[in-house]
């Protein structure tokens, strides 16, 4: 491949958000912001979960993990990016690289699995609530989850082999704020059609058929809220719906936006932003989806702060 005549890169240089020392205080402080809201928020809703027996149920299991996963890529990310909006200097070893690119695959794509089980786990409760307690064991919720992350492994260990076994010689200056894909596989020196042919079959699969998983679920409990007699039953119903689809709605489209395009279309000052908005923002904004209009959440809540319904 030539290397011979190259140096070899064994460390990247990130460019981040913006080169512009104003913006970039701006940034930070409200980057800042933004994932504390993220941990305080994520964390709490783990806590609340697990301390609160009455959320001991498929479903807020199910919500536990979702904050978990939100975490893990977020702070593989956030972290990282607030410093380097503080320096002037991006540096990151290609070790490093490595490994901010394997939590964040991991963490992404195993979410992708646990939100088709919370629609699976919503099909269930609503079109088959007589079988629900045999149908959403503990076990098969447990099987879910240990599939979720086993799937997130997989995806992780094809994703960084392929692309961190390629051949970096050339330039080492990566036009983004994190180790993401595309970037790294435009600097790359060596025969990227592997990697992307890989990045295209492999996303599209894990996003393609997670939705399908979702979109058949949401039809049959469209159906059933339809048929329902009792109005708060459908109002209830559509409420817990409407937030999980949210959730849903903002995470794969954002997941598409960015990986399931063909490269030529890639731009990666549009692709920064949508990466902003699904590693720092999202993971923000599913605690405040799945609890503010969640009564049980709140109720939980004044328990544990020692407040009295209102």
């Amino acid at each position: 491949m030539g290397r011979e005549n190259h140096s070899v890169v064994t460390e990247f240089i990130l460019m981040g958000i913006t080169q512009d020392p104003q913006l970039q205080i701006i940034f930070f402080v409200v980057f800042l912001l933004v994932y504390l809201v993220d941990v305080v928020g994520n964390v709490g809703m783990i806590i609340l979960i697990i301390a609160d027996t009455q959320l001991h149920t498929p479903m807020y299991f199910f919500l536990c993990n979702l904050s978990f996963v939100d975490l893990g890529y977020s702070s593989a990310i956030a972290p990282r990016m607030l410093a380097d909006l503080l320096t002037k200097r991006n540096v990151i070893s290609f070790s490093s690289c490595a490994t901010q690119f394997a939590f964040f695959v991991g963490f992404v794509d195993a979410e992708c699995y646990v939100l088709a089980a919370m629609a699976y786990d919503r099909f269930v409760a609503i079109c088959r609530p007589l079988h629900y307690s045999a149908l959403m064991s503990k076990r098969v919720c447990l099987a879910l989850v240990l599939g979720s992350y086993l799937a997130g492994l997989v995806s992780l260990g094809a994703h960084t082999s392929l692309t961190f076994s390629l051949s970096y010689c050339g330039s080492n200056i990566i036009n983004h704020f994190f180790c993401e894909i595309p970037p790294l596989l435009a600097l790359s020196c060596s025969d990227t059609h592997v990697s992307e042919t890989l990045l295209f079959s492999l996303c599209g699969f894990i996003e393609l058929s997670t939705i399908l998983v979702i979109f058949i679920s949401y039809a049959f409990i469209l159906v059933a809220i339809i048929r329902m007699r009792s109005a708060a039953g459908r109002l209830k119903a559509f409420s817990t719906c409407g937030a999980l689809l949210t959730g849903v709605t903002l995470f794969y489209g954002t997941g598409m936006f960015m990986y399931l395009r063909p490269t030529s279309r890639y731009s990666l000052d549009q692709d920064k932003w949508a990466s902003v908005f699904c590693t720092v923002i999202i993971p923000m904004l599913n605690p405040l989806i799945y609890s503010l209009r969640n009564k049980d959440v709140k109720a939980a809540l004044r328990k544990i702060t020692g407040k009295k319904p209102q």
